[in-house]
Formats: C-alpha cells, sequence, structure tokens
C-alpha cells in the first residue's frame, strides 16, 4: 500500500520561550515490509542546527536547536511509505520453551532480544501483571496463540477511554482502572508478556482510518499510533518480531506504518525537549493518514498458526 502520513505539532507559549532543544522521531523506519520513499521535517521557526542520527534500536531521530524568542513552536514530518502486509507468523514453539531461551545458561549464545524481557522507565516489574498475563499461558501453550490470547483479553476487559490517562500514568494504575488509550494497552501487554519471562517491544507509528461510507477523509482526524512486537525465536532471520495490536485485537497489516520500535514509550517520544521560558503552552497535534492508491476493503487478519 502506498501511504501519505502529515503529523503536524503545534506548541504555544506564554511567555515566550527564549531557547530550546528537541528531538523528534518522525521519520518512518525501512524494514522488509516497508520502504520510505520520501520524507521532510520542516521546522519553525527555522532551527539554528538540526541534525540526524540513528538510535541504538536503529530509529532515525532529529535533534534540533533553537536560540531565537518565540511564542510558537510548529514542527511537521511530511512521509510516504509504501507497506506489505506481513506472512502468517508460524512456529513450533511453546510459550515455555521461548521462555528457556532467555534464561541464562553458561556459554550459550547472546540474542540481543534478551534486552526487552527487562523493565524499562515505562514497564515496571509487578506481580498484578503478572496475575493479570497467567491464564493466557496454559502449560504447553502455542507462544503465539499465547500472544493472540492477551492481546484479546485487553480489548475485551479495558475501554478506550481518551484522556482516562496521560503519558506518564503507570502502567500499573491503567491495569486497575481498566481504560486508557492504546499507549496504555501496549505497556500493559509488554509489562504481561515480559513478566512471563519473554521479550516484547514497544512500537509507534499510525494507523490508516476508514471513514463511514459517502464520507470524505478528514484532515488532521487521524491520531499517532501505539502496539506490540513479541519475539518469537524460531521464525526466520529478520522475521522474528511479531506484531499484535491489543487496542484493536488484530494482527497489524499494510494499513500500519512504523516510525520507530523501543523497550516502552521513552525510547521513541515523536517530541520531547527542554525549554527556558514558556511556563505555561497549549498543544495540538494533527495526524493524517492518507492512500495514494484505492484502497479496497481488508478482510480480518487471520490468527497466527501455532
Amino acid at each position: 500500500m502506498h501511504l501519505r502520513v502529515e503529523h503536524t505539532t503545534t506548541y504555544d507559549y506564554t511567555p515566550a520561550v527564549e531557547t530550546a532543544q528537541h528531538m523528534v522521531h518522525l521519520k518512518p523506519l525501512e524494514h522488509a515490509r516497508q520502504r520510505l520513499l520520501h520524507h521532510r521535517l520542516t521546522v519553525t521557526p527555522t532551527p539554528a542546527h538540526l541534525t540526524e542520527t540513528r538510535d541504538v534500536y536503529g530509529n532515525t531521530r532529529a535533534f534540533f536547536a533553537l536560540q531565537t524568542v518565540h511564542q510558537q513552536l510548529t514542527v511537521q514530518a511530511e512521509s510516504e511509505v509504501h507497506t506489505a502486509a506481513p506472512p502468517i507468523a508460524q512456529s513450533g514453539l511453546s510459550w515455555e520453551q521461548a521462555r528457556e531461551r532467555f534464561r541464562y545458561h553458561a556459554n550459550a549464545a547472546y540474542d540481543a532480544a534478551a534486552e526487552f524481557v527487562f523493565a524499562s522507565p515505562h514497564v515496571p516489574r509487578h506481580a498484578d501483571f503478572s496475575a493479570y498475563a497467567r491464564p493466557s499461558f496454559g502449560a504447553g501453550q502455542p507462544l503465539l496463540l499465547a500472544a493472540r490470547d492477551l492481546m484479546a483479553r485487553i480489548h475485551t476487559d479495558f475501554t478506550y477511554e481518551s484522556e482516562s490517562t496521560e503519558v506518564n500514568t503507570p502502567a500499573v494504575e491503567a491495569l486497575a482502572q481498566r481504560k486508557g488509550v492504546c499507549q496504555d494497552f501496549a505497556h500493559i501487554m509488554i509489562a504481561c508478556w515480559r513478566a512471563m519471562g519473554l521479550p516484547a517491544r514497544y512500537v509507534s507509528g499510525y494507523l490508516l482510518t476508514t471513514p463511514p461510507p459517502g464520507q470524505p477523509r478528514l484532515v488532521g482526524s487521524d491520531a499517532s499510533h501505539a502496539w506490540v512486537s513479541i519475539y518469537v525465536p524460531d521464525m526466520p532471520e529478520g522475521a522474528r518480531w511479531c506484531d499484535f495490536d491489543p487496542t484493536n485485537n488484530r494482527l497489524p497489516g499494510d494499513d500500519y506504518v512504523t516510525l520507530a520500535t523501543g523497550r516502552d514509550f521513552a525510547d521513541v517520544s515523536p517530541i520531547r525537549g527542554v525549554i527556558h521560558g514558556g511556563a505555561h503552552h497549549t498543544l495540538e497535534v494533527r495526524v493524517t493518514v492518507e492512500p495514494l492508491e484505492p484502497v479496497t476493503a481488508a478482510a480480518p487478519a487471520p490468527a497466527p498458526a501455532a
């Protein structure tokens, strides 16, 4: 699928900001199922310094510095990508067999995915995650079926409610109140998966939404999205990370655009920074995802084969 994404973030400050430094993750990743065709980042006012680097997870991040007084900051990212649906994941491992690969064994080969078994800033260890996860992990349960079951339970048990949480709301609090947004659902699924000794990572990006029949696609009505990627060690090299979206109870397909991956939201925040001044601010985020070719109705994503 050929998709165009426009992501615009606008801050209005009172009083004015004197100087600022920001880092953004707004350039889509390139991987086996996603090819970046075009990307442009526009910052207003024009920064004194702007550079791009790769982080440890392979994401592109842009750093910019503003050294002039400003009452408004606008960051606009325009991207075009070509996406393809992933193949149906197949694994012969039970969740216990997969977990065993990440337990310490003398002279065992190192697997970089082991980093995603441990706690991270937004995904701490907590007994409540283990308790919630366990019903999905019966003895001998195939790894991918456990993931599908956990995803479906989160989708069923939790209510999507805007403004019910904030960026810094602890995942264990969202678990307790059984409501939140996509970021919360992703953090909860990751925490549950890691509680069972298995690697999982956070994925930020976008989802193409379909307007009601006969209605035009509304510019700026979409939003950034978040989902989960679990590691399946017996899949082919380069295809071992398999995506699951607990917010929508489905497997991401070619209507998803991946921005960045990390341990949790803290690694891939779309924009963050440090400012001097601007004690108060208002924030507006507008996201538009649109196809640049006709889109046919997509069939529901099949469940992963065990």
